[in-house]
């Protein structure tokens, strides 16, 4: 039985490495050019998400940046190779090659959660592609021992019942608790948008955010512009985790009604802080 998959990417790259990588591209035709755009912005979503978490912001960001929006390996409408591991840095290499497929030779990286991990080995090993960076919901920190235990238990209960029992029971916990009912709406689409996460992709990529190492000093040695967003009421990444590390031209931010999924429970205000990041980074 197939499930739809829920994505905004609109346009496909095959990588080297075999990766079909699906995509969102604001302006595909011109790269902005017609519009005067000189930023380009590029969004990586959180574990068991697509492009389709962007969909709320995109609106609001696109008069000022292009806006490219991937749906990483395993995930939305990217194939899922076969790795055991998706490692961060296996993630990080494939977002590199859609930038240079792109001709994007630079860009501000914001990563949700998982993507913030995958921001992270980017930005480590391809800064000079950067004019800046930062975290959405996301840290710098390595897991803990409780949280490399509780992705064994993740990849456990995929092997053993798949992706909808497993996404059903994930997407509650990342809004914040008042917003489980008040945004009913909200956390659905979420499910159905976790719905199309590969289970191969679920699973290989629990394994690779248990390897993750701890990038602090990615953060703190860099001379890059970083945003840092986190939610008042984020039961996944508290808000002292996602501030863990700063550097000299670090802007921190914190919504106060939000989770784990401001761009779902606060779209305009996370706009607004992307937004003033861009125009005022050097």
């Amino acid at each position: 039985m197939s499930t739809e998959v829920y994505s905004i990417a609109q346009r496909k790259l095959f990588l080297n490495n075999g990766v079909q990588l699906a995509y969102y591209d604001s302006h595909p035709e011109d790269g902005g050019a017609a519009d005067g755009l000189t930023e380009t912005i590029v969004l990586l979503h959180g574990y068991c998400g697509s492009s389709a978490y962007w969909e709320k912001i995109v609106d609001d960001l696109e008069p000022y940046v292009r806006v490219i929006a991937p749906d990483g390996r395993g995930h939305g409408r990217s194939s899922a190779p076969e790795d055991d591991i998706y490692t961060m840095e296996k993630y990080a290499d494939d977002v590199a090659e859609l930038l240079i497929g792109l001709q994007i030779h630079n860009a501000v990286m914001l990563g949700h959660s998982l993507g913030g991990y995958i921001t992270l080995a980017f930005a480590e090993k391809y800064a000079k592609k950067l004019s800046g960076f930062g975290l959405i919901h996301s840290t710098p920190l390595a897991d803990s021992e409780a949280a490399k235990e509780n992705r064994d238990k993740a990849v456990a209960a995929l092997e053993e019942n798949g992706i909808k029992p497993f996404v059903d029971g994930l997407l509650p916990k990342l809004f914040a608790p008042n917003h489980v009912e008040s945004l009913a709406e909200e956390v659905e689409r979420g499910k159905q948008i976790g719905y199309g996460t590969a289970l191969q992709g679920a699973i290989g990529t629990a394994k690779g955010m248990k390897a993750r190492i701890d990038r602090k000093s990615v953060i703190e040695q860099s001379d890059l512009p970083v945003l840092l967003v986190a939610g008042a009421n984020d039961k996944v990444i508290p808000v002292e985790n996602v501030f863990a590390a700063a550097n000299a031209a670090t802007v921190k931010v914190e919504l106060k009604s939000a989770g784990h999924m401001s761009m779902a429970e606060e779209p305009k205000e996370l706009a607004s802080a992307i937004l003033d990041f861009i125009k005022t980074k050097p």
